[in-house]
């Protein structure tokens, strides 16, 4: 790792915190602090990075991370999870709390910001459980996980089903000044395996209906309305979620809303494995939660982030272990990884978003829908002052998703072999470049 007064130049600057849209400029870095953005800029005694044919941009911010860590570091931990998110070009990522234990008690968010502080390569904000033990009977002390350091609370995977505890979470939440961020999932109409249509149909596997969600989400955005609290909607994935999300917002509830590449790319035809006759039919790697929907989901999906009904891309990184996948449908568990490959998905597979949007969503996008700023002033923006973190991609270089070469542990994804576009060179965190593709001088 570099660090050092830097100088990156020749590249488009792109930073639409700031309105900003340079064809060729440069940007200056020291004391890992943003120093000044302009067309052209020399610094003596500066390492250069030539930009010249790449974006340069805020680095990246995901608001929904699973590092695992404490105690499924098989599957993943801080220190993979957070390299993986620098070969993607985030410098922040939000950690989820269903680990083991769960992000209920201050002693546990202090060890993940300890560890993180110890092996991290980027910026880890711990969210906090909003139950005790993520099992939906007793609200956790939030206010001792807030005074702890976590940016949010959730139970994710694991949904509030009660309406009167979420209400109470959402009381609780509103007097610190936080979100709930809500995975939003009927248990009793969840207990299937992939999207309720005619892919689950053919293959025999029980499906999920789109209002699984889509009640949950109505009653997240009643119970709001009604408290005057922030509720997020985690991982939107179905139509009739965007539209309420939509109709919500126009009425000022305080709702926020994110979408995963994933769901804004694949549908639930990934599941059936293309080649024909093959044993099993499907692909367990295409196994979410929420599930991968149909076409007119993902249209919508798309819709509602060009509208800005949806704030932000969040990647839900999910990694697994290879036995996790490497059994039946049923038995498989749920998710992908996602952290190297979200912006060249979003680039390749979803061209319609376009490179200034993705950028937005991927940058002040998830800052503004959490109130990050709060807790990292000047995060998701190049201005002067602002912390150091940058990316440097090249939205035109074409590569194959390889899993075997993924920095993170998890290798379960279902674009294994795919061609994608857009390709992350190097990634600064607080001026120090943390992450360099191999030929790329600094």
């Amino acid at each position: 790792m570099l660090s050092g007064d830097l100088l990156i130049c020749g590249g488009r600057v792109l930073d639409p915190a700031a309105s900003l849209d340079l064809e060729a400029g440069c940007v200056l870095v020291s004391e890992g602090r943003v120093i000044r953005v302009a067309p052209s800029l020399e610094a003596k005694g500066a390492r250069v990075l030539d930009a010249r044919g790449m974006v340069v941009a805020p680095g990246f911010v995901d608001l929904h991370t699973h590092l695992r860590e404490p105690g499924f570091e098989y599957k993943e931990t801080i220190e993979t999870g957070t390299q993986a998110a620098a070969r993607g070009g985030f410098t922040t990522v939000c950690a989820m709390p269903n680990t083991q234990p769960p992000l209920d008690s201050r002693e546990t968010v202090d060890f993940v910001r300890k560890r993180a502080a110890e092996r991290g390569l980027v910026r880890v904000l711990p969210i906090g459980c909003v139950t005790k033990g993520r099992v939906g009977v007793e609200l956790a002390d939030l206010a001792e996980l807030a005074a702890a350091g976590c940016v949010a609370f959730s139970d994710d995977g694991s949904p509030v089903a009660d309406a009167g505890l979420m209400r109470r979470a959402l009381e609780a939440a509103r007097d610190l000044g936080l979100a709930i961020i809500d995975h939003c999932e009927a248990p009793a109409m969840s207990g299937g395996s992939m999207h309720e249509g005619w892919v689950s149909a053919r293959l025999g596997l029980k499906g999920i209906p789109a209002a699984s969600e889509e009640t949950t989400v109505a009653r997240d955005i009643a119970l709001a309305r009604e408290t005057g609290s922030h509720v997020h909607i985690a991982h939107v994935s179905t139509a009739g979620s965007v539209a309420l999300v939509r109709e919500a917002k126009a009425r000022g509830v305080r709702v926020t809303a994110e979408v995963t590449p994933h769901h804004l790319t694949l549908t639930h035809e990934a599941v059936l494995r293309q080649d024909v006759g093959a044993e099993p039919p499907y692909d367990t790697n295409a196994k979410m939660y929420p599930p991968l929907r149909s076409a007119e989901d993902v249209a919508a999906c798309v819709a509602g982030l060009l509208d800005g009904t949806i704030d932000a891309i969040a990647t839900d990184h999910a990694p697994h272990a290879q036995g996790d996948k490497s059994c039946s449908f049923e038995a498989a568990a749920f998710g992908m990884v996602g952290l190297e490959t979200a912006l060249a998905l979003v680039l390749t597979r979803a061209p319609s978003i376009g490179l200034v949007r993705a950028v937005e969503a991927l940058t002040i996008g998830p800052v503004r829908a959490l109130g990050l700023d709060r807790f990292v002033p000047g995060a998701g923006t190049l201005r002067p002052g602002a912390p150091a973190d940058i990316v440097v991609f090249d939205p035109a270089a074409e590569w194959q998703v390889r899993p075997g070469d993924f920095a993170s542990r998890g290798k379960n994804t279902p674009l294994a072999g795919a061609t994608l576009r857009g390709l992350v060179v190097a990634t600064i965190f607080g001026g120090t470049v943390v992450f360099a593709r191999e030929g790329v001088e600094v």
